[in-house]
C-alpha cells in the first residue's frame, strides 16, 4: 500500500465521483423493482449488458451514437420488463425465493442468447468523444481532467433520478407505486391494481438500465458473461443505500465509486474490486437496512 500525491488523489476522487453517477443510473432500476416487488432481480446485470450490446449493435451497424440509441433501447427494455413480469414472475407471486430463481434463469438465458449473437469477444463503443476530457485549471501546477463520458453519465443519472422522483411524487401511477412500496395489502384495499403496478415498475426499472447500458458501452469492455460481476456491484450499492431507497442508491453509488477509485491507487487495481464486497459484508453485519433504508416490522 502506498499513498499517492494529493494531486493524484484529488483527480482519482473526482473520477470516482463521476463513475459513481454512472453506477447510480445502472442500479436505480434494481432498487425500484425491489421496493415494489420485494424480489431481487438477479437478471438486472444481464439486462444491463444486453442494453450495452444494443448500443454497440446500433453504433456498428447504423452509426447511431450511443446517447441516441437510448431512444430505441429504452422502449425495448421497458417492453421486455413488462412482459417478463406479467407472464413469468407473476406466476410465482408470494414466493420471493422462486422469483429470484426465475430472474437467475433469465440471466443465464440472456447470457446464452448474447453469446450466440455476438460471441464471447470483448466489445466496446469508441466514438470521437470517448477519450475526450474537460480540462479544469485549478492552479499553475494542477489541472483536473474530467472524462467527458463520465461527466455526461453523472448528469444523466441526476436527470433520470430527478425525473423518477418527480414521477413518483406527482403522477397517479407514481402514487400507486409508492403505496405498493409502503404496504401492498393496504394499496389493494384502496383500489390499486397491484399486478399492473408491478409490471409497469419492472418495465420502468429495465428502462433505466437501458440508459446505463448505453453509457456502460462507452466506458467499459464487456462480453456476454460480464453480467455476473456487475450484478454483484449493483447489489452492493443498493444494500448500502437501503434496498428500495432511490436517494440512498444515488448516495451509495457515489460513495462506492469514490472508494473503488481511491483504493485502486492506494492499493492495486487487482485488489480494489474487493472493497465493494467488503463494504457489503460490513453493512449486512452492522446496518442491514443501509444508509437510508428502514427496518420492516411484521406483526
Amino acid at each position: 500500500m502506498h499513498l499517492p500525491s494529493w494531486n493524484v488523489l484529488l483527480q482519482v476522487t473526482i473520477i470516482g465521483f463521476l463513475t459513481g453517477g454512472v453506477y447510480a443510473l445502472m442500479a436505480t432500476g434494481l432498487t425500484l423493482i425491489f421496493g415494489v416487488m420485494r424480489v431481487i432481480n438477479v437478471a438486472h446485470g444481464a439486462f444491463l449488458i444486453f442494453s450495452a450490446y444494443l448500443s454497440y449493435w446500433m453504433f456498428t451497424t447504423y452509426g447511431m451514437d450511443p446517447f441516441l440509441s437510448i431512444i430505441v433501447s429504452v422502449p425495448v427494455l421497458f417492453t421486455m420488463g413488462v412482459l417478463f413480469q406479467r407472464y413469468v414472475l407473476s406466476r410465482v407471486k408470494g414466493d420471493p425465493g422462486l422469483g429470484v430463481l426465475l430472474t437467475f434463469a433469465m440471466a443465464i438465458t440472456l447470457e446464452g442468447a448474447m453469446g450466440s449473437l455476438w460471441e464471447s469477444t470483448g466489445r466496446s463503443v469508441r466514438t470521437a468523444y470517448t477519450s475526450k476530457v474537460i480540462p479544469i485549471v485549478l492552479t499553475s501546477d494542477l489541472t483536473l481532467r474530467l472524462p467527458w463520458v463520465r461527466v455526461g453519465g453523472l448528469v444523466a443519472a441526476a436527470i433520470a433520478l430527478a425525473a423518477i422522483y418527480f414521477f413518483l411524487k406527482n403522477s397517479n401511477l407514481g402514487r400507486a407505486i409508492r403505496a405498493t412500496i409502503q404496504n401492498r395489502s393496504a394499496a389493494q384495499l384502496m383500489g390499486v391494481n397491484v399486478e399492473s403496478v408491478q409490471a409497469l415498475t419492472f418495465g420502468i426499472g429495465l428502462a433505466t438500465v437501458a440508459g446505463g447500458g448505453a453509457l456502460f458501452s462507452l466506458i467499459w469492455t464487456f462480453n456476454s458473461g460480464s453480467h455476473e460481476a456487475w450484478i454483484s456491484k449493483m447489489l452492493s450499492i443498493i444494500v448500502l443505500g437501503g434496498m428500495g431507497s432511490l436517494p440512498g442508491t444515488f448516495i451509495a453509488a457515489l460513495i462506492m465509486g469514490v472508494t473503488e477509485s481511491v483504493s485502486a491507487v492506494v492499493m492495486t487495481s487487482y485488489l480494489s474490486p474487493i472493497v465493494f464486497y467488503l463494504i457489503l459484508f460490513l453493512v449486512l453485519i452492522f446496518r442491514p437496512q443501509g444508509l437510508m433504508g428502514t427496518r420492516i416490522r411484521e406483526g
